[in-house]
């Protein structure tokens, strides 16, 4: 089974990430701080996480910092990284996080999916666009 870890303080996106990924295969666990996101991955080591960029007092671009810090540091192992833009624009800081993929909101099951299949695949995910590694 296939572990997804989402962050996000937002009930409206935990609902849509839930209903597009979690089925027989693949369990999505919530977190609403970014802070719990690196322990936590630690523990669970999923294979995705999903960082919604705007997430209380240690966002989505934060928080995908901290994991490329613990990962290089050699306390965590490479988790690939989604991240949930609220705009176009905000792909710089996707990029300057070293997230593995992004997508806009509004969300999109269908998008989030392959987004999704993409990053467990070993790809990159730049919003519509698969880029293999």
């Amino acid at each position: 089974m296939r572990t997804v870890l989402l962050a996000t303080d937002a009930d409206w996106i935990a609902d849509e990430v839930e209903a597009a990924l979690d089925d027989d295969d693949t369990e999505v666990l919530r977190v609403r701080t970014g802070e719990e996101v690196p322990a936590l991955t630690a523990e669970l080591e999923p294979d995705l996480v999903i960082l919604d960029l705007q997430i209380g007092n240690m966002g989505g671009m934060a928080t995908a910092m901290a994991l490329r810090l613990e990962e290089g540091a050699g306390r965590l192992e490479p988790t690939a990284i989604l991240m949930l833009l609220d705009r176009p624009h905000d792909t710089f800081l996707a990029r300057r996080s070293a997230a593995d993929g992004w997508i806009t909101k509004p969300l999109d099951p269908f998008r989030l999916r392959r987004a999704t299949a993409a990053l467990l695949a070993g790809d990159e995910w730049h919003d519509g666009e698969v880029v293999p590694a």
